[in-house]
């Protein structure tokens, strides 16, 4: 049967130990986040009691009248380690059996629905967030004068969007200083790799390398940007009137910007990993997915940033 010509429009893959790593690294890592930031098992009001506690007490318990070290952090950080490392390994060989030519046309299109539908849960994670943000913003009030047996200190939501526990308004980040910085950063950043792309496709790779690498550049400089933010943030958290665990604006506010801010940290190592492979000899004109996945991906950033700088900065500050 090995002399038979191949029938169909697939690569077939040789066995693979990265399937099986990725969901024992996934379950590393989940179980990593959970008892670090909830915790699996009870804990002792003084001192950890045996290694249950721990590794799987809460490990945000860490401050405090009477602080409590955890070491649900080693699991979260093993997960986190080895999803890397799996990361890294599969896709090296989904890199190599492209050079190789076993991407064929069909593999190619599976491909490019497997991204889409990679970056369509990423919207729904945003969609939630959003969600989350107008909801409380519009209906905050109205849960101030829910039962308590239903929702517990239901009276702390009429202070809890709009005003700090003082009873004065929040005042937001500036969106026309370093927000709006950071919204030309990306913006520019968007041009920078729609220029590189077009550059390997008319076969310019020297001018797809720098395009890229600006790009990646533009990427850094926004989450130095972001960093120094926050620390203005926490600096005048006290003048603001919202910080992290102030109040429901100062915490969907970190989660929505720190969590695109990862995603940015995420795009900008992906468009990295693309300049390495292109100053490497490796894609072409005609065949460089990769490119056009790290170039979705980067775009599909940028258009979250705009709509959480319009909601988060702009309208919000508007009141």
């Amino acid at each position: 049967m090995s002399d038979h010509a191949v029938e169909h429009d697939y690569h077939l893959l040789p066995p693979s130990p990265w399937p099986f790593l990725a969901g024992i690294s996934a379950a590393i890592w989940g179980t990593g986040m959970v008892a670090f930031f909830a915790g699996l098992y009870p804990r002792s009001v003084d001192h950890p009691n045996g290694l249950m506690e721990f590794f799987f007490s809460r490990g945000m318990d860490m401050y405090g009248d009477a602080p409590v070290s955890n070491g649900g952090w080693i699991i979260l950080l093993l997960g986190c380690m080895m999803a890397t490392f799996v990361m890294i390994g599969w896709w090296r060989d989904v890199a190599k059996e492209g050079a190789a030519g076993d991407h064929t046309p069909v593999v190619q299109i599976g491909l490019r629905y497997g991204m889409i539908f990679f970056i369509m849960q990423e919207v729904m994670f945003f969609v939630g967030w959003f969600w989350m943000f107008f909801e409380f913003g519009l209906f905050h009030k109205i849960r101030a004068g829910w039962n308590k047996d239903v929702l517990e200190s239901a009276d702390t939501y009429a202070e809890g969007y709009g005003l700090n526990a003082g009873g004065h308004a929040i005042s937001s980040i500036n969106a026309w200083d370093i927000p709006l910085m950071n919204t030309l950063v990306l913006l520019l950043s968007g041009t920078t790799v729609t220029w590189a792309h077009h550059a390997l496709i008319k076969g310019d790779r020297k001018s797809a390398s720098t395009g890229l690498i600006l790009t990646v550049l533009l990427g850094v400089f926004f989450i130095g940007l972001q960093a120094v933010e926050y620390v203005e943030a926490f600096a005048h958290k006290d003048t603001h009137g919202f910080w992290l665990d102030s109040n429901v604006y100062g915490s969907t506010f970190f989660l929505a910007t720190g969590f695109h801010g990862l995603h940015v940290l995420i795009g900008a190592i992906f468009l990295f990993v693309i300049w390495l492979r292109l100053r490497a000899g490796g894609m072409t004109s005609k065949q460089h997915f990769g490119f056009e996945a790290a170039a979705w991906y980067w775009h599909f950033v940028d258009v979250v940033w705009l709509f959480l700088f319009t909601f988060v900065y702009v309208v919000f500050a508007m009141g």
